[in-house]
Order: C-alpha cells, then structure tokens, then sequence
C-alpha cells in the first residue's frame, strides 16, 4: 500500500549511497574491518563513553548484552517492562534468566521507578530499562537505589538516540547499554546496532561473544596469551571461549552509520521540534499530550487515545488511513508483551490485566513516522484532521 505518509522516509539518502557507492569501487575487503572499528570509536565519542561493538541489529545488541551476564553472573531475575521490543525479553529467557516486569509510567512509557523497587529481590541480577521511542525512562531515585544495592543498569537506547538525563547521554548511565540502527530508527545501517560500555572486562566478553566465543577477538593481548597459555593443545586461531554467536556486522553497514552518524545531532533537533508541534495542536481532551519531554529525542510521534473509547479508536484509525497515514497499534513493540505466545506458560494466565498502564496503549496508543522532512504544513493537517472527529455520531 502507497502511503502519504509513512513510517519512515528518506533515512538512507543519496549521499548516503554515493558513500557505499565509493567504497565499493575499492574492490575492499567487506566483512567487518576497518570502517567498523573506525565506527565504533566515532560512536563511543559521540556518544561518551570508553567501548562500543557493532553488531547486526539491536536484538543482537540485546542478546549479547544479557549473555555477558550470563557470563558474569549465572542465573537469577532481571526487571523488565512489558512495553518493549520482543527482543528485550527474549535475550533474558534465552539466556536463562527470569524475566519480571513492571508496569510503565505514562508520562514517559518507560518503567515506573516505584514498581521497579518493589520488585527488586535478592535474586534481582539487573534492571533492564527501555528508553520507549524517546522519552527519558531514568529518576534519580531509580538510579540511587540501584547504586545504593549495586544492581546493574542496562539500558534499551534503541529508540532514542541521543535523548538526556540530566543533560547526560542516555546509553551512558548503564552498565552495557544498546542502540538499534534499523530502517525507521534516528539513523540507520539499514539492519545494525550496537552495545557499549565503559567497563573493559565486559568490553572483552562482548567482542567475544559477537564472534562464536573466538579468544582471538578479544582486544586485550593478556587474555588471548592466558587462553593460549591454559589450552596448548588448541590452535591459538581457534579458541572459543563461550558458546556463543556470530552477530557480526559489515563493512558495508559501518560506511552507512559513519556517513549517517555526521548529521544524526542535526536530525534529531528537527524530529523533537516535529514532536512538539505535534503535541501542541493535539486537542488534550482526546488525546494524551501531558508526555515528559525533558531530554527526549523521539523518532516518532506517540499518538494516544485519552480515554479508552473501541467506537472512537475505531474513527481515529478510520481518518488516518484516509489520510494515507501509516500507524502502528500498541506502540513500541506492538503494545502488551504479556498478551503474547511466547509468554504463555511462563507467566500466570491473564497476568497482563495487572499492568493497566500498558494495557491502555496496547489498545489506544499509537506511533506515527516522525523524519526530518515532514513539512510543518503536514503536521498542522493531520491534528487538525484528528481533533475534529466526535466521540458520539458518525
């Protein structure tokens, strides 16, 4: 179907693709190499932090991320919200750990730092937070209790490169934390991401575990010479350490991000003004418009239904198909993790009735394409077209 508006649009450009173009012409060597390395160390900087591994995607971002603490930690529970990628939840299943979920905050769709501390246990390995399409899901409390019981954060960017806590990076207050480089995302390698970290020791693990557990991918020559040293019946080429994954990236991916990477600030200033407007012509007797914006950097606009209201959903969706626009029920991740397959028999039956917050978006919430060159005109139209449908009456 031919959208006027879709969800994504011109986030790989020309230039982007005269760069590839370029590369090509090289006749270069196109399994990660240089360029990712280079890409790596660009990210870390802009972002601020120590080490940075590109991976395919940010559910292998995800994966590799809760199998280092695997690595570190064995088993146990990690806190998780139900309004996610299916990925955030299923790296912690896979991995063996217990997933334990909390309802969200609607004001930011992220967790709810009270419900998060009540659920904290002594088996309680991390908290595993998503900064839901944007919005800043970080309290000083929530980190303050984390520090206080030396519970690690990690952090879901996935969604909101570039967003702030204190005028601080998210990404950069977490033990690991993850990014998505996909199609719609701020900025794209097409399918990528990447997990970074200021720890060396989980540095190490991460680079590992990105490629099938080889020692040899461990930057620190001290770690590859104790396996040599511990294993001398193996070839030192061929030791794996963990039974782990290839997640690896290209070299194609890396030309992509460094290029996307150089106007990725400037883009996100045009998507959080986009956001604002959005929300300033919503009529706020419809629509929920009362969202924490401090530091967020929303790649798209989070349209929710205030009260809940079947016949009036029903109109909305109605008048943005009309409008050719495309939309995506439930939000991040599709709405209410709990209410899917995979879940049933691991958490009790119905349990999602507990968690009403996220029960409200999974059927009244939306997100809708926030790119840099929405036209202002476009935005002003579709609030317009949206506050003008009745609640009673045709």
């Amino acid at each position: 179907m031919y959208y006027k508006w879709p969800l994504m649009k011109n986030n790989i450009t020309e230039q982007d693709i005269g760069c590839v173009i370029e590369f090509l012409k090289s006749n270069p060597r196109l399994t990660q190499s240089g360029n990712v390395q280079a890409f790596e160390e660009e990210w870390s900087e802009w972002l601020g932090v120590k080490h940075s591994v590109f991976v395919s995607s940010g559910a292998s971002a995800n994966l590799i991320t809760i199998a280092t603490l695997k690595v570190l930690h064995g088993d146990g529970e990690i806190i998780v919200p139900p309004l996610t990628w299916v990925s955030d939840i299923v790296s912690v299943i896979q991995n063996g750990f217990d997933p334990v979920f909390v309802d969200i905050n609607p004001h930011t769709l992220c967790m709810d730092t009270d419900q998060v501390i009540s659920k904290i246990s002594p088996r309680t390995v991390a908290v595993f937070l998503t900064h839901v399409q944007g919005f800043n899901g970080l309290t000083e409390r929530l980190l303050s209790v984390l520090n206080e019981k030396e519970i690690p954060l990690i952090e879901d960017v996935c969604e909101s490169h570039g967003a702030t806590f204190n005028g601080k990076k998210l990404g950069t207050y977490g033990l690991i934390s993850n990014f998505s480089f996909y199609f719609a995302h701020h900025m794209s390698t097409i399918e990528g991401g990447m997990v970074s970290t200021n720890h060396d020791n989980i540095f190490q693990i991460l680079r590992m575990l990105r490629s099938h557990g080889m020692v040899r991918e461990a930057p620190s020559k001290h770690i590859r010479d104790e396996y040599i040293k511990n294993y001398p019946d193996l070839s030192p080429d061929f030791i794996f350490a963990f039974p782990a994954f290839n997640v690896r990236n290209t070299e194609i991916g890396a030309v992509f991000g460094r290029n996307q990477l150089k106007r990725l600030d400037h883009n996100i200033k045009l998507r959080q003004r986009h956001l604002e407007l959005f929300l300033e012509n919503l009529d706020p007797s419809l629509y929920r418009t009362d969202f924490d914006l401090e530091g967020s950097s929303n790649y798209a606009f989070n349209l929710v239904i205030r009260d809940p209201d079947p016949a009036f959903r029903d109109k909305v969706e109605g008048v943005l198909r009309r409008e050719g626009v495309e939309y995506r029920r439930g939000s991040s991740g599709g709405g209410n993790q709990l209410r899917q397959p995979y879940l049933r028999g691991l958490i009790p039956d119905r349990d999602w009735e507990n968690y009403p917050q996220v029960e409200h978006i999974h059927f009244y919430g939306y997100y809708i394409g926030n790119y840099p060159d929405l036209e202002e005109s476009q935005i002003l139209d579709l609030c317009h077209a949206l506050n003008t449908i009745r609640r009673n009456g045709p």
